[in-house]
C-alpha cells in the first residue's frame, strides 16, 4: 500500500518594508548620536566645573567660603581678595607671576625651537644611529618628569646652579615628545622636494631649515610651544626642589606655600582660591590668541 507523501512547506521569513528600515537606521543613529553627545557633556562637565567653582569661590570671603554651599554665591569679596592677594607680602604674586611668564614662555620659544630643529633633523636627514637615537627619545617619552628632577637637582649642585634661573631655564629647553611631534609634522608638511630644490639652487641645510622648513613647520611649532608653555606653567616639582629664594619661585610653588598657612590661618584660603583663579588667565589668553595655529596644527599630526 503506498502513501502519497505531501510537500513539505517552507515558512517564508518577513519581508522588511522600507519604512521599518529607515525607521531602525533613524533609530541607530539617534542612539550614536546620544551616546556622543552624552559623552561630550560628561567631558565638558568633568573640565568646566572646576573652573566654575573656582570663579563662584573667588567671590566669597572667608565665612562665606566655609559657610554656603558649593555653587552658591555669598557677599561679594571678589575685589578684595584680589586686592590681598597682589597686596600680601608686598605684590610676591605678582613676582611668582612674572616668574612663571618668563620660564614658560623661555621654553616655549627656545625649547619649542629645539624639537623642532630635532623632529625635523630625525626625518629628513640620514645619519648613523638615527633610529636608536629616536627610540631614546622615545623612552624619554615614557618616563615621568618627577622621576628626573633628583638627577636633575644632583647634576645642577655639581654645577652650583641650584637656587638659580639656570636650573629652571636649561631642564625646560629639553622636550621629548615634542621632538616626537616635530618629527610628525615635519614628515606632514615639508615635502622633500621642496628641499631638493632648495638644494639644487645651492641652499645649505641650515638655509633650507630656516627658509623653507620652519615656515612650513609654523602650526606644528606652535602647537608644541603651547605645550611646552603649559607643561613649564605647571610645572612643581622641578622648582620646589630646585629653588629656595621666594623671589624665584613660579606661581604654582608659590600658591602651595599659601595654602600650607592656610591651614593655621584660614584667611589664606580666600587668597589661595583667588591667586589659582589669576594664575589661569595668562593659559587661557594663550589658548584664546593662538588657537587657529594650534587646531590647524593637531589636524595635520592626527592626518598623519
Amino acid at each position: 500500500m503506498s502513501t502519497s507523501t505531501m510537500p513539505r512547506q517552507h515558512a517564508t521569513p518577513p519581508q522588511t518594508t522600507a519604512s521599518e528600515r529607515r525607521n531602525a537606521k533613524r533609530s541607530r543613529r539617534f542612539t550614536g548620536t546620544f551616546t556622543v553627545n552624552a559623552l561630550l557633556v560628561i567631558g565638558c562637565a568633568y573640565m568646566v566645573l572646576p573652573v566654575l567653582w573656582l570663579f563662584i569661590a573667588s567671590t566669597k570671603n572667608t565665612a562665606d567660603l566655609y559657610g554656603t554651599g558649593a555653587y552658591a554665591f555669598g557677599q561679594p569679596a571678589f575685589l578684595d581678595n584680589v586686592a590681598a592677594v597682589l597686596g600680601q607680602d608686598g605684590g610676591v604674586f605678582l613676582r611668582w607671576m612674572a616668574n612663571s611668564m618668563f620660564y614658560a614662555a623661555f621654553g616655549a620659544v627656545f625649547g619649542g625651537l629645539i624639537s623642532v630643529m630635532a623632529g625635523y633633523a630625525f626625518d629628513k636627514f640620514q645619519f648613523r644611529g638615527k633610529d636608536s637615537f629616536f627610540g631614546v627619545v622615545l623612552v624619554g617619552v615614557l618616563i615621568p618628569n618627577t622621576a628626573t628632577v633628583l638627577p636633575m637637582y644632583l647634576l645642577a649642585s655639581v654645577f652650583g646652579i641650584t637656587n638659580t634661573v639656570w636650573a629652571i631655564l636649561i631642564p625646560v629647553l629639553c622636550n621629548p615628545f615634542g621632538v616626537y611631534l616635530a618629527r610628525v609634522y615635519s614628515a606632514a608638511y615639508v615635502p622633500g622636494e621642496t628641499l631638493e630644490a632648495a638644494r639644487v639652487d645651492g641652499a645649505g641645510p641650515i638655509r633650507s631649515f630656516f627658509s623653507l622648513g620652519l615656515p612650513m613647520m609654523m602650526p606644528g611649532y606652535v602647537t608644541i610651544a603651547l605645550f611646552q608653555f603649559v607643561g613649564v606653567w605647571n610645572n612643581f616639582m622641578l622648582p620646589l626642589v630646585m629653588l629656595q629664594d621666594q623671589k624665584l619661585l613660579p606661581v604654582s610653588v608659590g600658591i602651595s606655600i599659601w595654602q600650607g598657612y592656610s591651614v593655621p590661618q584660614p584667611e589664606f584660603t580666600p587668597m589661595v582660591i583667588t591667586g589659582s583663579l589669576l594664575s589661569i588667565v595668562p593659559l587661557l589668553l594663550a589658548f584664546v590668541m593662538l588657537q587657529r595655529f594650534w587646531k590647524s596644527g593637531l589636524s595635520a599630526g592626527s592626518v598623519k
